[in-house]
């Protein structure tokens, strides 16, 4: 799709359709087992379309890649601060804000629904409708931006987004603390959280040995030496022994945060599902996961965000442990939502061969009746609901 009377009319004459940007979150744009369905593909829907440095604003087409986006602000001293993920593996603006993904940055400046403050979308009569604006101090009309986060394709298909945009920090320093148990981490991470220094993200995970801890800070070089100071201090009274802290800066800085944003710690084989949760629920999901030696995982945004890497279904034969199945039964326990981006999943079983229905919703389901309205409205013949 080139052009946005070529998605108007596909939407008219199909009976159902399904979006497809730059692949990066394939579970999210599986070909369904229903003929009726359409895929679109909106990866040639691309370029930027408005630039202000000066204002802070950008607007560019939804097939528009994340990384031309970074590598454009980067010239005028400018990012996207809630470190959308997945960049590096071809992620579009459109497919980041239909699955409301936002990186480790979000600690600290807020999700990807903070920044976005423009869109224009096709909805299910194919007409294209505009919320929001192209300024940053806008209130008129609907907030349809907000709404469209995390919609999964379900209330629209995007075809022009407006973000605002932040001045990058001169230079950032992360320290790493290594930690014996998760209980002696959230000890720290409940008093790094609490100290008064201005963090820019929060991730921690399991090590071979333990824990590790990455606490990153931002700002001019000549304080951030003091600053790092006095985070590694207030770090130090939970590691346990000396050695276990290190401070790390410019390019191995940078690439301990490019690693999280693109996944490269995910394994060959695994799946990656995103689970919100909040700290206080770590330790039950660490309880509940301990007997799978498959899963992978990472805490972000100081432990309200768990990407986990979980066996995929199109993956060789594991056995009757840790199969998707298995996780969405994992996540109902645990009263839990999850998302599969990458990899398939199956969950419930049809009758004669035992397979499972394919979707990337997994554990409990969402339940949002004001979202079910305004669907209703704008796509009456639900030609976007695919799950």
């Amino acid at each position: 799709m080139n052009s946005v009377a070529e998605i108007q009319g596909a939407v008219r004459a199909a009976k159902r359709v399904r979006v497809r940007g730059g692949g990066s979150k394939p579970a999210l744009s599986l070909p369904n087992c229903q003929d009726d369905v359409q895929t679109l593909d909106l990866s040639t829907l691309k370029g930027v379309i408005d630039y202000q440095p000066d204002e802070y604003t950008f607007t560019a087409r939804a097939g528009t890649r994340v990384a031309d986006i970074a590598a454009l602000l980067v010239e005028e001293g400018q990012y996207l601060p809630f470190d959308p993920p997945l960049a590096e593996r071809g992620a579009t603006l459109g497919g980041t804000v239909a699955a409301g993904l936002s990186g480790a940055g979000r600690y600290r400046y807020g999700g990807i629904r903070d920044f976005l403050i423009g869109i224009r979308f096709v909805d299910g009569r194919g007409q294209e409708i505009r919320g929001g604006g192209t300024v940053v101090k806008n209130a008129a009309g609907f907030d349809f931006p907000k709404l469209f986060v995390g919609s999964l394709g379900r209330l629209g298909i995007l075809t022009e987004l407006t973000f605002k945009v932040f001045p990058q920090p001169a230079a950032f320093a992360t320290v790493a603390a290594e930690f014996e148990g998760l209980s002696d981490l959230l000890d720290a991470l409940d008093a790094v959280t609490r100290s008064a220094i201005d963090l820019h993200a929060v991730d921690f995970a399991p090590a071979e040995e333990g824990w590790t801890l990455w606490v990153r800070i931002g700002g001019l070089p000549t304080v951030l030496q003091e600053r790092a100071q006095a985070l590694q201090s207030v770090l130090s009274a939970g590691v346990g022994r000396p050695g276990r802290l290190s401070l790390h800066r410019e390019q191995e800085e940078e690439s301990l945060w490019k690693t999280a944003r693109s996944m490269r710690w995910l394994a060959e084989g695994l799946g990656l599902v995103r689970v919100p949760l909040t700290p206080q629920r770590v330790p039950a999901v660490e309880e509940t996961l301990s007997g799978s030696n498959a899963a992978a995982r990472r805490y972000s945004v100081g432990g309200n965000l768990l990407w986990l890497g979980w066996p995929d279904e199109s993956a060789p034969e594991r056995g009757e442990q840790d199969t998707p199945q298995d996780l969405h039964t994992l996540l109902l326990d645990l009263d839990l939502q999850g998302i599969q981006l990458i990899g398939r999943a199956r969950r419930g079983k049809t009758q004669g061969n035992g397979a499972g229905e394919e979707n990337p919703l997994l554990g409990r389901p969402l339940q949002n009746a004001f979202l079910r309205r305004i669907a209703v409205a704008l796509d009456p013949e639900r030609k976007f609901e695919s799950w």
